[in-house]
């Protein structure tokens, strides 16, 4: 696979349906915001554990900063995915969630169109996530990407079904 180190979050291929607007259930895909990321994820109600974690890791005032940044949301279906107790022990240990939510943002403002030749980007955490594309999704490590282009004041919004954690 490619290595591609770019300044932003990358993600889509405009030919698959998830990055053309269409099927998504969540309702982040039809918020119109010109607030900032925090505020956007609020108004979209689906974001409500990814906002507890970015408040208990003191990332709030960061992701609501004039950026640019793209982050890779995970709903709050996605974190009731994870093992049972994972939430609680992350939100009991400040530095290692701050690690995982990092791993979610990318510097810049990046659009789904801009992923074409990608299979890789350095996530603010300092890791990489991979880029595939499987059975017509596009993925971001095991995550699916399931709407795109959420435009903010300071960035944009990708939303994903399943939280990432950085490997190693």
């Amino acid at each position: 696979m490619k290595k591609v180190l770019v300044p932003g979050l990358i993600l889509a291929f405009g030919s698959i349906p998830a990055f053309a607007g269409g099927g998504c259930s969540s309702s982040a895909a039809t918020v119109a915001n010109s607030g900032d990321i925090v505020a956007t994820a609020q108004s979209a109600g689906d974001f409500n554990t990814l906002l507890a974690a970015a408040q208990a890791a003191g990332l709030v005032e960061t992701l609501q900063s004039a950026g640019p940044f793209t982050i890779f949301a995970p709903t709050d279906e996605a974190f009731a995915k994870l093992p049972k107790g994972t939430v609680e022990h992350l939100l009991a240990n400040p530095d290692q969630l701050r690690q995982v939510l990092l791993y979610h943002v990318v510097p810049g403002r990046v659009m789904a169109s801009d992923v074409i030749a990608l299979s890789s980007t350095t996530t603010a955490q300092g890791s990489d996530v991979m880029i595939t594309l499987a059975d017509g999704s596009v993925m971001i490590n095991d995550a699916t990407v399931t709407a795109t282009d959420i435009e903010t004041s300071n960035g944009v919004i990708h939303v994903i079904d399943t939280v990432i954690l950085p490997r190693g």
